[in-house]
């Protein structure tokens, strides 16, 4: 294990007070910052970097705005900051005060935890990093030391999305399946747990959450073959607690786990006997979502999609697969099954039900009486308000284009439109489902303003072709969904492809009345995958974008009122804190994630690939955010003469398309994050190429052999391919430069969803 670097705490307390006059004081010029910061103390102020935080505190988060104690700032997860400093009125003045660097250049997803005078962020490969928030400057920092490798089982990059703070601890899940406790002073390890079976392609990229002295935590991999579960591990111990599985195992037979009984009752008979999930593990990972509802006493998850996708595949005799693509809540102190509602019965598309999660008090009833309830907005499209006590479905009404279904009958179940379902390759006429496997929604947190009653949601729209590969073999450990998504495609794309494919892909921030399930507002972006949100007292709304944007919007209305390029892709969700009488913005960024790695060809507006940071904002700060690194990008030469029969040459698209596509692009187009193999120096020689995708020479920076899948005829045909494509001069996609290898300070993986 790496030593972890620690600064002086107290020497840069110094430098700053000495600094700033008084801390007591307000700074000059600083406003209101909310009624419960300025009130009466409630208690003694905590020692700086101690995280002393206990249930109690995390139950009363709204209370004390000037920290943001979990990934969406409090049990309730609606990312709304009682902060008031920064107003529409002063809001130009909001400019950057420290940009820290995470000298990665791979996708980052965190949201910063503040406590105690600290802040606590991670960045890609799950290390995690603790600053100074005023000053950025760097107390600690820990590398999990993830073996590169593993970064073939993650679906969607090896990113991470955020920390737990808790009794003086700091817990983080790690991309190969650990989930560690480090002393919130000084970094050290207190105790690591492996959580899954590591020689199975699961991961974890979700923040932890704390309930009732334990540590919650999920895992991914569904795409590429594993049975999902939620695990509660005793925060001071690290002992399990409680385990509790999504789907059944493959005999359907105890595990000895609290799920047992409700698998036993209600799941198994959802389930045949044979297909691929008796080998894949069925799926259902509990990736992202987990919510704490306090009055209840229960935690509600999310659950995703089924492995493989292919449903006809998956489970050819079953039915809805319970409880792929659900809302589950569970007894918060013995992991007991409690409710579920199914949001897509029998998914067949990917659609998850793993996307944010938040509880709200709603007027939903006859004479105005607020009811309790828990909403999501998941890939499918819909918007969904459930009862968050028994999960009764009260509303669910589109919220973005969606043509897989009309509505949902008086079940609850979606009325599918039938072509959804013909994945036949025979007799498959050209639908297009929207959305997409990215979803209506994908990761990327929403927020809610409890005073106007909106919900923010990071909307996009693309659609996608369902069709069952009828090459399918199980595969676990690789890329493993049972869809052809090479069907229909030439190997030689018309001049105009890529254009037609950015203008079909859009992106929108909504607001959204839960009540009235209808939109308030909307703001249209050039691109989808935009950012996560954050919502404020002052009215104000932040939201990053894919081109580098950071804007601010009115609340109420969605009129912009402040923006600043960040020169980076933008995406994580924003937060707030105060220190000292004055109120930061801070955001993390940086390019990769699932759609940063396969969407390459839409990136007509995103910012090129660049170096992840933090970048904190204040009134009247000064600093200045880098400008683009132009030496990572690549000069667009082809390093290789086409070669190959077409026969070849179809053979190597459905060969990159089946293993390639979901790291280094569709059509042969990287974004840049991971190298742009049309320009590859290995594509040069056969010998070079084999050395890599079949040998294995460069597993070391993630890049693992892929012997086990293809042969070594069948690399050389993706070579003719992506040599092929890198002669296409016909469209801007050639304009388009990509990171070659070790452009971006590391290697290609591969691997994603």
């Amino acid at each position: 294990m790496k030593p972890v670097r620690i600064l002086a705490a107290t020497a840069l307390s110094a430098l700053w007070l000495s600094a700033c006059g008084n801390p007591s004081e307000p700074a000059e010029g600083s406003t209101e910052l909310s009624d419960q910061a300025n009130g009466e103390a409630t208690a003694e102020t905590p020692e700086s970097g101690t995280a002393d935080v206990d249930t109690e505190r995390l139950s009363n988060a709204s209370a004390t705005p000037e920290d943001w104690l979990t990934y969406n700032g409090g049990y309730d997860e609606q990312r709304h900051s009682g902060l008031t400093q920064i107003t529409e009125e002063n809001i130009s003045e909001l400019s950057p005060t420290w940009v820290y660097d995470l000298k990665t250049g791979r996708g980052i997803e965190s949201t910063p935890v503040v406590v105690d005078g600290v802040m606590y962020l991670t960045s890609s490969w799950s290390v995690v990093y603790a600053l100074d928030p005023v000053t950025g400057e760097e107390l600690w920092v820990h590398d999990p030391e993830v073996d590169k490798s593993v970064g073939v089982d993650a679906c969607c990059d090896v990113v991470n999305r955020g920390v737990a703070v808790y009794e003086g601890k700091v817990y983080v899940g790690v991309i190969d399946g650990r989930l560690q406790a480090l002393d919130a002073k000084t970094g050290e390890v207190e105790w690591s747990k492996v959580t899954v079976d590591q020689s199975k392609p699961y991961t974890i990229t979700g923040a932890p959450r704390i309930v009732k002295g334990n540590v919650l935590i999920g895992n991914g991999g569904a795409e590429l073959g594993v049975r999902g579960y939620l695990s509660a591990y005793d925060a001071e111990t690290g002992d399990l607690t409680w385990r509790f599985y999504t789907v059944p195992n493959p005999n359907k037979e105890p595990d000895g786990a609290v799920s047992d009984d409700i698998l036993a009752e209600l799941a198994n008979d959802t389930w045949g006997d044979e297909g691929a999930w008796t080998t894949d593990g069925g799926g259902g990972t509990v990736w992202d979502s987990i919510v704490y509802d306090e009055v209840n006493d229960q935690v509600i998850f999310g659950v995703g999609n089924g492995s493989p996708w292919n449903a006809d595949l998956r489970d050819p005799d079953g039915g809805d697969d319970l409880f792929l693509s659900s809302i589950v809540a569970v007894d918060a102190d013995t992991g007991e099954y409690k409710w579920h509602y199914q949001t897509t019965p029998r998914d067949n598309w990917d659609y998850t039900a793993t996307q944010h999660i938040m509880l709200a008090d709603l007027p939903l009833g006859e004479n105005g009486e607020t009811r309790r309830v828990a909403m999501q907005a998941p890939k499918n499209g819909f918007f969904y308000v459930v009862d968050a006590k028994t999960g009764e479905l009260i509303s669910g009404k589109p919220y973005a284009t969606i043509n897989w279904a009309e509505g949902l009958d008086e079940d609850g179940r979606p009325i599918e439109n039938p072509e959804a379902r013909n994945n036949d390759p025979a007799t498959y006429n050209g639908f297009v489902q929207v959305p997409a496997p990215y979803g209506a929604h994908n990761w990327h947190p929403m927020a809610m303003n409890p005073d106007l009653g909106l919900v923010y949601i990071p909307v996009q729209e693309l659609g996608q072709a369902y069709i069952t590969d009828p090459r399918f073999k199980s595969k676990p450990s690789k890329w493993n969904t049972g869809m052809d998504f090479s069907a229909g495609m030439p190997v030689r794309y018309p001049e105009g492809t890529v254009e037609a494919m950015r203008a079909a892909t859009k992106g929108a921030l909504v607001a959204w009345d839960p009540v009235k399930q209808e939109a308030r507002w909307t703001v249209d972006h050039s691109a989808a995958w935009n950012g996560g949100i954050l919502s404020t007292a002052s009215g104000i709304v932040f939201q990053g974008r894919l081109d580098g944007t950071f804007a601010a919007y009115d609340a109420a209305t969605g009129e912009e009122l402040w923006s600043e390029q960040l020169n980076s892709g933008a995406l994580s969700g924003p937060m707030s804190y105060a220190i000292d009488g004055e109120q930061y913005v801070t955001i993390t960024t940086g390019w990769g994630h699932a759609f940063g790695l396969a969407a390459g060809m839409l990136f007509k507006d995103a910012v090129p690939p660049a170096v992840g940071k933090a970048i904190t904002f204040k009134l009247g700060g000064e600093a200045e955010i880098p400008p683009l690194d132009t030496d990572l990008m690549v000069e667009p030469t082809p390093k290789a003469e086409p070669f190959g029969d077409e026969e070849m040459l179809q053979a190597g698209l459905v060969h990159y398309s089946r293993n390639c596509s979901v790291c280094h692009g569709g059509l042969g187009i990287s974004s840049g994050v991971l190298p742009d193999l049309r320009w590859s120096s290995y594509t040069a020689s056969a010998d070079a190429w084999k050395s890599v995708v079949i040998d294995g020479n460069l597993s070391d920076n993630g890049m693992v052999s892929f012997a086990d899948v293809i042969t070594p005829e069948d690399a050389e045909a993706i070579r003719a391919y992506v040599v092929t494509q890198a002669h296409m001069r016909d469209t801007p996609a050639d304009a388009d430069a990509g990171g070659e290898e070790g452009a971006s300070g590391e290697e290609a993986e591969t691997p994603e969803e």
